[in-house]
């Protein structure tokens, strides 16, 4: 990524590995790739979508190597609206591999030169203009394995504020890329409709029951930027959120016939996958399709006859992902837990069955596991409420699915 002024408003430019530079299509590295489909990771090692002696070498944009790459320039205007978007091909040297960590410091000390400082001005306009759109960013903690001393243990990240402004380049890009292929009639989004009444109709009751005010008025989009993720019932409500950006997919068009669902109700606009070829199978079409599309050729006919079955083969892949992620946390929960049968934690409750409200989701204070509650009497969780745990159930198996924690109220 480079970011500086142009004029009174911004260039962005964002270069994305190559891929297509080094797999044949429909060679034995292509068929592999489409099996795989994405990246898995794992606690201890990942099972990567290429070979590593291209993602982690000869096409990942390395310091101080001139690598090849699909090369996004945005020009943007003083409010961060896009003016022009160009992509090719082109050689890059990347100078610097940099870390959120290190990002956040150096941008909240006002050490970091104009191309990093100015992640933050861009950054910021951008959610600015998410706002106006009526998207929605999910600032949910998130829990994952974490390796301290040659051992395995939990804990919760809270996305820094670079991690935001970070997204919200990949999210211009992905705009971008979308506003390509649909003005050329051929391409694949990411696609997600907007909630059915009835889910939104379930958070307003969720709402209630957590004592959060949501005034008619308000929209959803609004109220979720209101919220305090650090909050135990902003927390338990943001949770349940999730829920709605359920149901996303891919969705391919050609010649000029445009699908009846062309945005992303979470983006509020059209968006593609295009910014990580070297783990997810469909950007390396994206890119191509779009650097035909700037170019003014055709799309390749190697990337129209893979596009039908990507869709597919995407749904496939990334439920496999999230089974592999799941799976590896719910080993690790159960490993830690395994000799405390019969204590007690504290917690709060961040979800309840809405049809069996004795069965919901606790998440635990220390350490950060977060597993399945239920009260033998019967009685309603209290949602969003700081509730004393007794640890009833820890299974762990290394046979994926097996491992698993349960609780109940002290």
């Amino acid at each position: 990524m480079h970011l500086s002024r142009q004029g009174t408003g911004y260039r962005v430019r964002y270069a994305i590995a190559d891929v297509a530079a080094f797999v044949v299509p429909s060679g034995a590295l292509d068929r592999e790739a489409h099996r795989r489909v994405t990246t898995l990771y794992f606690p201890d090692l990942r099972i990567p979508l290429h070979p590593e002696s291209l993602s982690e070498g000869a096409a990942s944009l390395l310091p101080g190597q001139d690598r090849p790459a699909a090369l996004w320039t945005i020009d943007l205007d003083a409010d961060g609206r896009t003016l022009a978007v160009d992509v090719r091909r082109a050689l890059v040297r990347s100078r610097a591999k940099l870390d959120y960590a290190a990002v956040q410091r150096r941008i909240d000390e006002r050490t970091a030169e104009e191309p990093l400082a100015l992640l933050k001005e861009i950054g910021e306009a951008r959610e600015r203009l998410e706002v106006e759109r009526g998207g929605i960013s999910l600032h949910v903690p998130e829990q994952e394995v974490v390796e301290r001393d040659h051992t395995y243990e939990l804990a919760y990240r809270a996305p820094r504020p670079a991690d935001g402004w970070n997204a919200q380049i990949s999210l211009l890009t992905g705009i971008a890329a979308a506003d390509l292929m649909l003005s050329a009639g051929t391409g694949i989004l990411r696609t997600l409709p907007a909630a059915p009444d009835g889910a939104v109709g379930r958070l307003r009751r969720t709402a209630q029951a957590l004592r959060i005010d949501w005034p008619h008025h308000v929209s959803y989009a609004s109220l979720v930027r209101s919220l305090d993720p650090h909050r135990p019932h902003h927390a338990a409500f943001l949770q349940e959120c999730t829920t709605l950006l359920r149901g996303a997919g891919y969705t391919v068009f050609r010649d000029g016939a445009l699908p009846a669902i062309t945005t992303h109700s979470a983006v509020a606009a059209p968006y593609a996958h295009c910014t990580a070829p070297l783990r997810r199978l469909a950007d390396r079409y994206t890119a191509e399709i779009c650097l035909a599309v700037a170019a003014g050729r055709p799309v390749p006919d190697w990337v129209l006859a893979a596009l039908d079955a990507l869709p597919a083969r995407m749904t496939e892949g990334s439920r496999r992902a999230g089974t592999v992620e799941r799976a590896c946390v719910d080993l690790v929960e159960a490993a830690l837990l395994k000799d405390r049968v019969g204590e007690l934690f504290d917690g709060w409750v961040v979800d309840v069955e809405e049809r069996r409200p004795a069965v919901g989701v606790v998440q635990l204070e220390s350490p950060a596991v977060i597993g399945r509650i239920e009260n033998p009497d019967g009685d309603r969780l209290p949602l969003g409420e700081r509730l004393r745990v007794r640890l009833t159930q820890a299974s762990w198996q290394t046979r994926p699915g097996a491992a698993s924690v349960r609780f109940a109220p002290a």
